[in-house]
């Protein structure tokens, strides 16, 4: 199977890439979502994995975000074969404020729009092009809206919040914390992404749509994700409790994993504490 991976020199893309040994289409591999002659090569693969996005959430840079994350979109999309298979990598935060109406949230909340940043509503506008380009070419489609994955950083890359937590505690720098770190996240370490990318896969779901996250039991409150940084790392976190950061939206977000469980079979398989040690070695 020839497999390659949008965004393959990325944060999270890195990792899932080098579990598949797949073949990379980034900048830094001088292909690029937005150039036509670039992602004909797409129609050679069996499996796309599309993992490539424009990460800010700044107003003022929406045309980018949009330009990348929904055109980009689009020209893959266009050019993945019929018969072959494609992973569009999306996110919680599509469900904005409403996710905090769950202790655990289910496809089923509402992605009305609510604030969300242009990252966000790029990736949900994105997921229905998804959708309409499987059905119309012929290939099988998988949406996972991602909940915190982390993995140790790499060259180049801007880690997650997680990973940035475990290199100021190396470093001995000061955390500051939203909320005085009550909020709460579930986590997943990246090689349960790609693991989760593998099991669609080999399945015979022809288009599905999934929350993928730790769930509940890889959920702490980000005093108790420092907390757990301090244990398995045996180093003392230093948290700057005179200035906290604002409340996130929404304040906790735990996935309901019980439809990829059904669908696909999977489930985190690495632990929070041996995830969170990788990011220390």
């Amino acid at each position: 199977m020839k497999i390659i991976v949008t965004g393959g020199s990325g944060y999270i893309g890195s990792h899932v890439r080098d579990y598949f040994g797949a073949d990379d289409f980034s900048r830094r591999s001088n292909r690029d979502v937005l150039n036509l002659q670039d992602v004909s090569l797409i129609e050679d693969y069996d499996l796309v994995i599309h993992l490539a996005a424009e990460m800010d959430k700044s107003p003022e840079n929406a045309e980018s975000v949009f330009l990348t994350n929904v055109e980009g979109t689009v020209n893959v999309l266009r050019s993945v074969r019929p018969g072959a298979a494609m992973i569009f990598a999306s996110t919680k935060d599509v469900y904005g404020r409403f996710a905090d109406n769950y202790a655990e949230v289910p496809e089923t909340c509402p992605t009305l729009y609510a604030g969300q940043s242009p990252l966000e509503w790029s990736k949900l506008i994105a997921e229905r092009y998804v959708e309409y380009y499987a059905h119309q070419r012929g290939f099988r489609s998988c949406i996972f809206r991602l909940s915190t994955p982390y993995v140790k950083n790499s060259p180049g890359n801007v880690p997650n919040f997680v990973t940035n937590y475990a290199e100021a505690i190396n470093r001995g720098e000061a955390l500051r914390l939203p909320a005085s770190g009550a909020p709460r996240r579930d986590l997943l370490h990246a090689r349960d992404v790609a693991i989760a990318c593998e099991a669609f896969s080999e399945s015979v779901i022809r288009h599905g749509q999934y929350n993928l996250g730790g769930g509940p039991a890889n959920a702490p409150t980000l005093l108790e994700l420092v907390r757990r940084l301090e244990a398995v790392s045996g180093l003392q976190a230093i948290i700057d409790d005179e200035n906290p950061l604002p409340p996130p939206v929404p304040m906790n977000y735990v996935s309901d994993l019980t439809l990829v469980r059904q669908e696909l079979g999977w489930q985190p398989m690495i632990s929070l504490d041996d995830g969170l040690i990788t990011l220390f070695h």
